[in-house]
C-alpha cells in the first residue's frame, strides 16, 4: 500500500514540475524528439550519429555536458544504451523521457541536475536496434503475438549474442597466465559482427567510458558481469555457477544503486523471479556468450550493468508514466556514480601531463599504494585513501617523442592487492581493471 501511496503522489509532484506526454515512439518520431531537446537545451547538448542499421536507420545518440563534442580533461564520459533488442521497448522510452527531463531541469537550474551535466559528459543511445524496434511496433499495431518478433535487427541476428567472444581469453589467461584487462579484438572482427554492433563498438573504443547501463525488459533485475559461465549450462536446468569479476563487490554496489533507487526492483519478487536485493551475476541467473556487458569491461574496462525493467517486453502506453517514476531517480543515481564519486566510490585520475590524457578507476573504500612505471623513468609510488571526498593523483614527468613507451600504474590494498594498466600516454583516458589475485 505504501508503494502506491509513493507512486501517487509522485505523479502529483512530476505533473507539477514536468508534464510529458508518455507514448510510444517510432523512428521518426524518435529522431524529432532528440532534436526537439537539442533545439530546447542547445548549449549542452549534440545529437550524433555512431552509424547505421542494416535498413540504413541512424543510431542517434543524444549527448549532455557544459561543452558538447569536446572532452573535458578529469571528466568522465558515461552511457546509457536502449532497446539493443527490438521488442525491448522500456529502456527506449525511459531514455527519451530522461532526456526531457535533464534538459528541462537544467533550464529550470535544478542544482543536482546541473552539477551532473557539467561534471559528467552523458551520452543517451536510445535504440540501438530500430530496425526490429519497428517490427515489433508493427506487431504490436496489428495485435500480433509473439514474445520474440522484433528481438534480432534485419539479418536475424540477436545483437546481444554478438560481440567478439573475450570470455574464452580471459577464462584462459585466468588459468594459464596472461593480461585480464584490455584484451585485443581478434583478427577479422568486422566481418564476423552486424552493422549495429560494429558501430558501436567504435563508439565504445572512440569514448573512454567509465560507466555504463544496458537497458532491457523480460524481468525485472539489475544484472552484472561476468554474463558467460565457466559452466556451460543452459537456462532452464539447474542454474549455472555464479561466475564473478575480480572486481565483483564494486560491481555488485553499483548494481544495488540501481535496484534500491529504483520503485520495487529491490524487493526481489518480480516476473516469478526471486533475486535477492534485485540483483543477479549474469552467469548465476542463465550462461550467454558474446554479450556486451562482458565485451565493454574486458575490452576497454568500462563498468557496464544490464538492467532489466519490466516483466513485459513491449508494455502498454498506459503504463509508460508509472514506469518512468518507478526507474527516474535510479537513472540519475547510477549516472551521480561518476559525478559524486566522493559518496559512495572514488577514482583516481592521473594527468600524465598537461598535453596528454586523463583515465578514471572506480575503487571502493580503503587505502591504495600506486605506483607508476615506464620504461627511461623512475618509478613512483604515493598512498590515496577512498573515502570523502574526490582523490587526484598527479604523475609529472617528459614524455619521449613518439613512438611513446609504455607506462603501467599499479594499485594495491587491501580490497583489491594489485591492478595495473598499460598504454601510451596519450591514450590513457582508459579505465584500469583488478587482475586476478584481486580479492
Amino acid at each position: 500500500m505504501s508503494d502506491l501511496v509513493s507512486i501517487f503522489l509522485q505523479l502529483l509532484l512530476f505533473k507539477l514540475v514536468a508534464p510529458v506526454t508518455f507514448r510510444h515512439h517510432r523512428y521518426d518520431d524518435l529522431v524529432r524528439t532528440l532534436y526537439k531537446v537539442h533545439n530546447e537545451c542547445p548549449h549542452v547538448t549534440r545529437v550524433y550519429s555512431i552509424g547505421r542499421s542494416v535498413k540504413g536507420r541512424h543510431l542517434y545518440v543524444l549527448e549532455f555536458s557544459d561543452y558538447p563534442g569536446i572532452h573535458e580533461p578529469l571528466e568522465p564520459e558515461v552511457k546509457y544504451v536502449g532497446n539493443m533488442h527490438g521488442n525491448e521497448v522500456l529502456g527506449r522510452e525511459l531514455l527519451l523521457q530522461l532526456s526531457e527531463f535533464l534538459c528541462e531541469e537544467f533550464r529550470n537550474r535544478n542544482q543536482r541536475i546541473v552539477r551532473l551535466v557539467e561534471g559528467t559528459r552523458i551520452h543517451i543511445l536510445p535504440s540501438m536496434n530500430p530496425d526490429g524496434y519497428e517490427v515489433a511496433a508493427a506487431a504490436q499495431d496489428r495485435d500480433i503475438s509473439g514474445y520474440l518478433v522484433g528481438r534480432n535487427n534485419a539479418n536475424g541476428v540477436d545483437l546481444n549474442r554478438n560481440f567478439p567472444d573475450l570470455n574464452t581469453y580471459i577464462y584462459y589467461n585466468e588459468k594459464n597466465g596472461g593480461p585480464n584487462h584490455h584484451l585485443p579484438l581478434p583478427d577479422n572482427w568486422k566481418n564476423q559482427v552486424e552493422p549495429e554492433t560494429q558501430a558501436v563498438i567504435q563508439w565504445i573504443r572512440s569514448f573512454n567510458f567509465v560507466l555504463s547501463a544496458n537497458l532491457h525488459g523480460g524481468a525485472v533485475v539489475a544484472n552484472y558481469p561476468y554474463d558467460k559461465s565457466l559452466e556451460h549450462r543452459v537456462r532452464g536446468f539447474r542454474r549455472t555457477a555464479n561466475t564473478p569479476t575480480p572486481d565483483d563487490t564494486l560491481f555488485q554496489k553499483l548494481a544495488k544503486v540501481y535496484s534500491y533507487a529504483h520503485g520495487w526492483m529491490h524487493q526481489g519478487w518480480n516476473c516469478g523471479d526471486y533475486f535477492p536485493d534485485g540483483i543477479t551475476n549474469g552467469a548465476s541467473w542463465y550462461s550467454l556468450s558474446k554479450g556486451m556487458q562482458d565485451f565493454n569491461y574486458l575490452h576497454t574496462n568500462c563498468f557496464e550493468i544490464t538492467l532489466e525493467l519490466s516483466c513485459d517486453k513491449f508494455p502498454r502506453q498506459e503504463e509508460l508514466q508509472r514506469e518512468w517514476l518507478g526507474n527516474r531517480e535510479a537513472l540519475i543515481q547510477f549516472l551521480e556514480q561518476m559525478s559524486f564519486l566522493h559518496n559512495d566510490f572514488s577514482d583516481i585520475e592521473t594527468e600524465i601531463s598537461r598535453d596528454h590524457g586523463d583515465y578514471f578507476r572506480l575503487l571502493l573504500p580503503g587505502t591504495y599504494t600506486v605506483t607508476a612505471t615506464a620504461p627511461k623513468f623512475d618509478p613512483e609510488t604515493v598512498s590515496v585513501t577512498v573515502g570523502p571526498g574526490e582523490p587526484k593523483l598527479d604523475f609529472w614527468g617528459s614524455v619521449p617523442e613518439p613512438p611513446w613507451d609504455i607506462i603501467v600504474l599499479q594499485f594495491r590494498s587491501a580490497y583489491q592487492e594489485t591492478a595495473s594498466l598499460e598504454g601510451q600516454p596519450c591514450c590513457l583516458d582508459l579505465l584500469v581493471n583488478c587482475d586476478n589475485s584481486a580479492g
